[in-house]
């Protein structure tokens, strides 16, 4: 009995995957004049570790390359059936997809080929499960890769194929709801990027409804130097509808505390909304001068990164508190009166105001952009505080949407990984689950 048993029920018996694989085996490449043999019209889907990674369900259905008959004679890369399980050996390790048409693949990839001695699907939540195992398998070089042979010998625990079949449903269940939450993600993505454009180019009326399209009614627009805009709009630089452009101090890493208020860095801007990132915080108890009191936020002012990553933008929110900003980050405070911030925000997030403010690099050693520049971008600018505040809500509206589906997301996931311990384990059995679910009912 292998030391591996005790971990699992007694009724679970560990077998190698060369013995629950019909066969297993690793693709080829061909040796000489690889162009080629790569190309559109080849016979056959060709895998890589990338299209591993670019799947994303448990299934692969698509490969970037495709293969010769000629190509596949010369390699010693074969043909594998539908339902292959292909495990990356190179790189990223441990990558498992199940294969739903036939291809063929490099030799970075290891084969599991049907017909198997267990339910495939558990097999590929097993195989996902032990991911993080092949890890100490790698080898010491500069590439992490693991052996076909280290494959073959792996122990995976089989209970009865009637709790793999509950187990597999389990977790490919959640698969599914992490899926369609992804593509909820995505679907959310796009249509901000269409609000984005639609709302910072036509604008609303007096209704809250879309302008039609300068093509539709080129009367209610007029040109500008930011191009066609409605005529209820004008093209203002921040200087001119700001008290205040300025960017942080130096030399604050003194001031650092364990507590006290926060410290704004690059880090903790996002090019995906503008809103804050918490994810790394540092606080300080700032200096009681006048450069203290120079840098310190308030409620509604723009951030825009001025050093390395250059326009991402921020803006102060009334439920931040205390908070100051270093060196690398611009402040900008517009008189709140004529205008609302969080539009002017979302206007320097667009890519026309992204792709301007890229061309107005310092150069240099080190991209930068220095404060006069700042004071001199320009933005379109409703003329009606309602209007801004309109587009700024649906703006920030959709924001929180996708941060809702994200954070559900993140959920999801961490449930996955907590139910595969407990199911792939043994250590709670589908049984007993099923048992307490029917006496609930």
């Amino acid at each position: 009995m292998s030391d591996n048993q005790e971990i699992y029920p007694k009724d679970w018996p560990l077998r190698r995957l060369e013995d629950i694989a019909f066969h297993i085996t690793s693709g080829g490449t061909p040796t000489s004049g690889n162009a080629r043999f790569y190309s559109e019209s080849g016979q056959y889907l060709f895998a890589k570790t990338e299209d591993l990674t670019a799947s994303k369900t448990k299934y692969l259905e698509h490969c970037e390359l495709k293969i010769t008959e000629s190509a596949l004679r010369e390699s010693s890369a074969k043909i594998y059936p539908v339902g292959t399980i292909l495990i990356s050996m190179y790189g990223t390790i441990g990558l498992t997809k199940i294969t739903r048409c036939e291809l063929a693949a490099n030799q970075a990839l290891c084969a599991l080929m049907p017909p198997f001695n267990c339910d495939p699907n558990y097999l590929y939540q097993h195989l996902e499960f032990i991911r993080p195992d092949w890890l100490r398998f790698s080898g010491q070089t500069t590439q992490a890769n693991i052996s076909g042979g280290i494959v073959r010998v792996r122990e995976v625990p089989l209970p009865a194929i009637s709790e793999q079949k509950q187990i597999a449903q389990i977790l490919d269940t959640i698969d599914t709801a992490i899926q369609q939450t992804q593509a909820i993600i995505n679907k959310l993505k796009q249509l901000k990027q269409g609000l984005l454009h639609d709302l910072l180019t036509r604008g609303v009326d007096a209704n809250g409804e879309l302008r039609p399209c300068y093509e539709d009614a080129p009367h209610v627009y007029k040109e500008s130097p930011l191009g066609w805009i409605p005529k209820e709009w004008e093209v203002k630089k921040l200087d001119s509808i700001s008290s205040t452009v300025t960017s942080g101090s130096r030399d604050w890493a003194r001031f650092y505390a364990d507590t006290g208020a926060l410290f704004i860095r690059i880090g903790n801007l996002t090019r995906e909304h503008i809103n804050f990132r918490y994810d790394s915080v540092i606080y300080v108890n700032p200096p009681a001068n006048g450069d203290g009191q120079r840098t310190k936020l308030e409620a509604g002012d723009i951030l825009i990164s001025i050093t390395a990553d250059l326009g991402i933008i921020g803006v102060m929110s009334d439920r931040m508190g205390e908070a100051y900003i270093n060196q690398h980050i611009s402040l900008v405070r517009p008189v709140h009166k004529d205008v609302n911030s969080r539009f002017i925000g979302h206007y320097l997030c667009t890519s026309q105001a992204q792709n301007y403010i890229s061309k107005l690099n310092d150069g240099g050693a080190k991209s930068g952009l220095n404060l006069p520049t700042i004071r001199s971008l320009e933005v379109s600018l409703p003329l009606s505080r309602v209007e801004q505040d309109c587009i700024a809500t649906q703006l920030d509206n959709i924001d929180n949407q996708i941060q809702t589906s994200k954070q559900e997301l993140e959920k999801l996931k961490s449930t996955k990984l907590g139910v595969m311990d407990d199911l792939l384990t043994g250590r709670i059995r589908v049984t007993s689950l099923l048992q307490t679910e029917a006496s609930s009912v």
